[in-house]
């Protein structure tokens, strides 16, 4: 696909890089050359010096010629504007990232006059992953399939665990047999496992499994598993306001610690259950006086990403509680890779894998059968959920005589309102939904996951 992408900062330069991966042509543009030879010094992308808004130049940029238009430049107008242009001009598909909480409840009506064929919120998207991770504390991450039936939670393995030392094919009839081993990290090697691999202490896994089956499973593993009563957010800024007003909706008591006076006036006025506290959340002292020792879960959502760090590394040495940091700077990607500050948190790669999902799954154009796709342990494996459409080369095969590609793992199939542990009597059939995850990157169909 040719795709022109409208602003080259951290957002739109992850976005180039993984869809310039997949094989798609790629040109950004940007009114800053500087960030623009940032971009096409490091990925095999074009580049074009223009705004993103004129005319002239999305013409001169080859608005005539795309695929598809994403605007992701930081200002939410020019983001919209920018999209009505390109589909007007270039008659293309158009998705706008639109993080202010004012367009939330015209959105549908934005995307319909707009013509906007998708739009992204990162700040909610990213509360959204926030709560989805607090209903289950002891998870890494969580990601739903097949209409919410059936999960992908991540979680080490901890000491003294059942699951220390044991066999991958023991797993059923030891520990869960509704529940699958799908992916290991252990060191910086990701591996899907099969039947002979031995877990170990400290490794990080993704296990399918029903939602509603998570907690007992959690509990029988050795993982202590309670309900969230108290979190505390220290920063007020959207990803705050946005979590704040789903954990009240769970009857969650909530404690926001804001430096900025004028934006606790409004937080307070917009959520009048939640506790909002003036002052600076990297304070020991405010820490102290606000009992963070007995929250349940600290979120550090702060601006400013050296201040999130140091607040959850001090959290985690003085408290149990789960913590979760945002993290904006890609340059600090290797370096906090190996201090236990939580859950990471980026906007930056939630709004790329929106986006990835999205281009994979233009029917039209692209042939996908993608449904729902996540990135699994810091990018390094994917997790798809495909909608099986037609016969193919997989379909009707016992699995056990299907010759998979390496690293490629099926999760379940999804068969009306049935979940199934595939086994290697199993088949695929035309209308399941099959849930798998893989190494390999641009699976767009089924038959993609048979070895030639």
């Amino acid at each position: 696909m040719n795709i022109l992408i409208a602003g080259c900062g951290r957002v739109g330069s992850t976005i180039a890089a993984l869809l310039s991966n997949e094989g798609h042509e790629i040109t950004v543009m940007d009114t800053s050359n500087a960030s623009l030879e940032k971009v096409t010094n490091s990925t095999d992308v074009m580049g074009f010096q223009g705004d993103c808004t004129g005319y002239t130049d999305q013409l001169n940029a080859g608005i005539e010629d795309a695929d598809l238009f994403i605007a992701v430049t930081n200002n939410d107008e020019k983001n919209m504007l920018s999209c009505l242009m390109a589909h007007k001009t270039g008659h293309c598909h158009t998705v706008a990232r639109i993080k202010s909480p004012r367009y939330s409840d015209e959105i549908l009506y934005l995307k319909e006059e707009l013509g906007l064929s998708m739009s992204i919120n990162p700040e909610r998207a990213a509360a959204d992953e926030i709560t989805r991770l607090i209903q289950i504390p002891s998870a890494l991450e969580v990601d739903t399939f097949a209409k919410g039936k059936t999960s992908l939670i991540a979680l080490v393995v901890p000491e003294k665990s059942p699951l220390d030392r044991l066999i991958v094919k023991d797993f059923p009839s030891k520990i869960a047999s509704n529940a699958l081993v799908c992916v290991v990290r252990r060191g910086n090697e990701v591996i899907i496992p099969d039947g002979n691999f031995v877990l170990m202490a400290k490794d990080k896994i993704s296990i399918s499994i029903a939602l509603d089956k998570v907690r007992p499973f959690l509990n029988k593993v050795g993982i202590k598993s309670k309900p969230v009563k108290n979190v505390l957010l220290a920063g007020g800024g959207t990803i705050s306001y946005y979590l704040a007003k789903k954990l009240i909706d769970m009857h969650v008591s909530v404690k926001i610690i804001e430096k900025d006076l004028n934006r606790c006036e409004l937080l307070s006025e917009k959520l009048p259950s939640a506790i909002i506290i003036n002052a600076d959340a990297t304070d020991k002292e405010v820490l102290t006086e606000e009992a963070f020792e007995n929250m349940d879960v600290i979120c550090s959502l702060m601006n400013d990403d050296e201040d999130n760090i140091m607040l959850s590394y001090y959290c985690r040495k003085k408290t149990e509680a789960k913590l979760i940091t945002r993290i904006r700077k890609p340059s600090f990607d290797d370096i906090i890779g190996d201090m236990d500050i939580g859950v990471i948190i980026s906007t930056r790669k939630i709004t790329a894998e929106y986006i990835t999902k999205y281009v994979r799954s233009m029917y039209d154009m692209t042939g996908s059968d993608v449904e729902t796709l996540y990135t699994l342990q810091d990018g390094l494996a994917e997790a798809l959920e495909i909608n099986v459409k037609r016969s193919g080369k997989a379909t009707g095969i016992p699995l056990k005589d299907l010759p998979l590609k390496q690293n490629t793992l099926l999760c379940c199939i999804s068969r009306g309102k049935k979940i199934i542990r595939p086994t290697g009597k199993d088949t695929i059939e035309p209308g399941d939904s099959v849930v798998l995850v893989t190494t390999q990157k641009g699976l767009k169909s089924i038959d993609d996951i048979i070895r030639m």
